[in-house]
């Protein structure tokens, strides 16, 4: 996967540094980069100084920020292995039901970096990854937020409630208010695609329905907006 972008960067360089394979950077970087630089030489993983012009291609993007590079993609974990490893206490986790969009994935992988929330689950058919402009607009939340992927949707269903969590679906209309409810310590928020909503028998299968109330100026949150709000009501009442 090419990354770019210094959060983007660092934040591997930080937590998995032996899944960097090539670093390109600008000339001005140098003296900011000398930490990472000194471990390419160090381990032999190969580092180039080149142009502008050619930062921008290797990264498709103006938004390069002096740095990308090469990197392994992390094999999203299994339903079974991430609860396994879960501590006790109050936990939340992002079910993306079709969420396509690489900078609203950027986004909500931000959100859920920043208040904490322990994992993104991907239906099991679902072709959503890490992107290098994902990981970009994440600014780092990307290492800090783990994929997992699920199996048959009545099993993952069935084993995240007895690990203790509801399910919330998140809809626009004829959903409880997220400011009034009662949220659980252990909860699992279901958005849907940018478009066309969530699967509505996925959100029949939900233990709770809450919609987020606002002016009616307008219809309703962009998803990744509406992520980051969810989070902070579900931190707020984690933390009370």
């Amino acid at each position: 996967m090419r990354l770019y972008g210094r959060n983007a960067v660092d934040a591997v360089f930080a937590r998995r540094p032996e899944a960097i394979r090539k670093v390109y950077l600008l000339e001005a970087r140098i003296p900011q980069l000398q930490p990472l630089l000194k471990w390419c030489a160090a381990n032999r993983v190969g580092y180039r100084v080149v142009a502008e012009d050619d930062l921008r291609r290797l990264a498709a993007s103006a938004h390069h920020e002096g740095i990308v590079a090469d990197v392994l993609r992390e094999t999203p974990l299994s339903l079974g292995a991430w609860l396994q490893a879960l501590p006790d206490g109050p936990q939340c986790a992002l079910w993306l039901d079709g969420v396509g969009n690489p900078h609203n994935l950027g986004a909500i992988l931000r959100s859920a970096a920043h208040f904490g929330a322990g994992a993104v689950l991907l239906p099991k058919g679902s072709p959503l990854a890490l992107s290098g402009a994902a990981a970009r607009v994440a600014e780092g939340g990307a290492e800090a937020v783990p994929f997992v992927r699920l199996g048959r949707e009545d099993n993952a269903l069935a084993q995240l409630r007895s690990a203790g969590f509801q399910l919330a679906a998140t809809v626009v209309r004829g959903g409880d208010d997220l400011f009034a409810a009662r949220l659980p310590g252990r909860l699992v928020y279901v958005l849907g695609a940018e478009g066309e909503g969530m699967d509505p028998a996925l959100a029949s299968a939900c233990d709770l329905r809450l919609g987020i109330p606002g002016s009616g100026a307008v219809e309703s949150l962009n998803v990744a907006a509406a992520t980051a709000v969810l989070l902070a009501a579900w931190r707020q009442t984690a933390s009370s």
